[in-house]
């Protein structure tokens, strides 16, 4: 091998001289089992890591107010940062407590949980759980008619939004034009059409379970048979759980209604508008911390206008929930009707029950009532028996002696035999234990 010389330089330093080039030294090839292993390894890990990204995620759709929607596929801590709610509220909208009714308000959103409808809703979106079920699909297409979609850039042309002095930040607040019905905040669109898909829901179960009922009772009523008795009773079951899932809807509606701080807590646009103006007050200048004069005259003017006529005079006054209170009253007597039809369903169950059990009653009666006259019978019977076994005897008596005695004595025991059944039915019938 060739050995490399070194010279000093000047300045102290060692520098190699040119090195010969050295032979390349070829590795063998790896063994064929070892690259198979290595391909399906990585094979493996690719095919595994999609999964491992899912896990977790559950289907979600997103629905601004202008009707913009998307599917997004997500997982419980996207949502917790978006909405920015509590883990534990995500708890509701689980399998769990999908059979519950709850109407919740958190700082910046509103949880709803109706039946099949389970959604977070902010004052600029909805998150609807679960889009594609059957029973979701009326309430999003509730959702598109309602809100026509249309650009967020069209809200920016409007004259009456108010805008602070303090940079440019607008801060939506249309004021009512004259012969227009104002419409109602975003979360409460979203919870009229959930409440409106709900007791439509419910309506035409009950008038199914109605369809349903009437004749099966007619039917038990003719003819009660095992199998129109298992007919009422599972028709007598999903009855019942009917009313419990109208019960639970018009219960936490009640609830709502009993308390006005509750309702003023789900005004979810009227929080992000003092938000918006808190901080726009914060961030501005001080000569320019607070809204113009002219604004707040206009603000103030609007809010003296009355209340519920526009979203404005909702936002200054907190305790003010004429709105919200005039939407849960409405389908609050519709789901009170729901409900009076199904006691009146159950009504009339109970009815055909106690007419049915009057009838089973009556049959028994009438078979103790045969039952006591075959057992009259019998007695009477059995009279005759122990004369005939008397004179069945192996004794010596002079009647046998006697020519057509025989005739005589049957005759004879078998008149007593009736006369006594007679008495003793007509006893029976004078102590009413016979009926006529």
């Amino acid at each position: 091998m060739a050995k490399l010389r070194f010279r000093r330089k000047k300045s102290g330093v060692a520098s190699p001289s040119p090195q010969l080039p050295s032979p390349q030294l070829q590795l063998p090839p790896p063994p064929l089992h070892a690259i198979e292993s290595a391909a399906a390894a990585a094979t493996t890990s690719k095919a595994v890591a999609p999964k491992k990204k899912a896990g977790g995620a559950r289907l979600w759709m997103r629905m601004d107010r202008w009707g913009n929607s998307e599917l997004i596929e997500c997982d419980k801590s996207v949502i917790i940062k978006r909405v920015s709610i509590p883990a534990r509220d995500l708890r509701i909208l689980g399998p769990i407590f999908s059979h519950s009714s709850s109407i919740l308000a958190r700082e910046k959103a509103m949880i709803v949980n109706l039946e099949f409808i389970r959604a977070i809703v902010t004052a600029e979106e909805v998150l609807l759980l679960d889009p594609l079920r059957q029973e979701v699909l009326p309430f999003v297409d509730q959702l598109r008619r309602q809100l026509p979609p249309k650009g967020p850039t069209s809200q920016d042309n409007n004259n009456n939004e108010l805008k602070s002095t303090s940079g440019g930040q607008w801060l939506p607040g249309p004021e009512p034009t004259e012969g227009v019905q104002d419409e109602l905040p975003f979360e409460f669109q979203v919870l009229e059409i959930a409440l409106e898909v709900v007791c439509s829901y419910l309506d035409s179960s009950v008038a199914e379970l109605e369809r349903d009922a009437y004749p099966a009772l007619d039917e038990l009523a003719i003819n009660v048979s095992t199998k129109n008795l298992e007919h009422v009773r599972s028709l007598k079951s999903n009855l019942t759980r009917l009313l419990a899932r109208v019960q639970k809807v018009r219960d936490e509606i009640e609830h709502l209604l009993d308390d006005n701080e509750d309702m003023a807590q789900l005004y979810v646009t009227r929080k992000w508008i003092q938000n918006q103006q808190a901080e726009a007050q914060l961030t501005g200048p001080p000569s320019n911390s607070i809204i113009s004069a002219s604004a707040s005259a206009q603000l103030r003017r609007i809010s003296s206008t009355r209340s519920g006529a526009s979203i404005i005079s909702n936002y200054q006054n907190d305790l003010d929930v004429e709105d919200l209170e005039m939407l849960l009253e409405a389908y609050f007597m519709q789901l009170d009707g729901t409900r009076n039809k199904i006691l009146s369903v159950r009504e009339y169950i109970d009815d055909t029950e106690d007419y049915v059990n009057i009838q089973l009653d009556n049959q028994r009666n009438e078979l103790i009532q045969l039952q006591l006259t075959i057992t009259i019978a019998s007695f009477a019977i059995a009279f005759e028996t122990l004369a005939a076994g008397i004179f069945g005897m192996n004794i010596q008596c002079t009647w046998y002696s006697v020519d057509g005695i025989f005739g005589k004595v049957v005759w004879t025991m078998t008149g007593v035999s009736v006369a006594l059944f007679v008495i003793i039915w007509g006893y029976a019938r004078w102590k009413k234990l016979i009926g006529s």
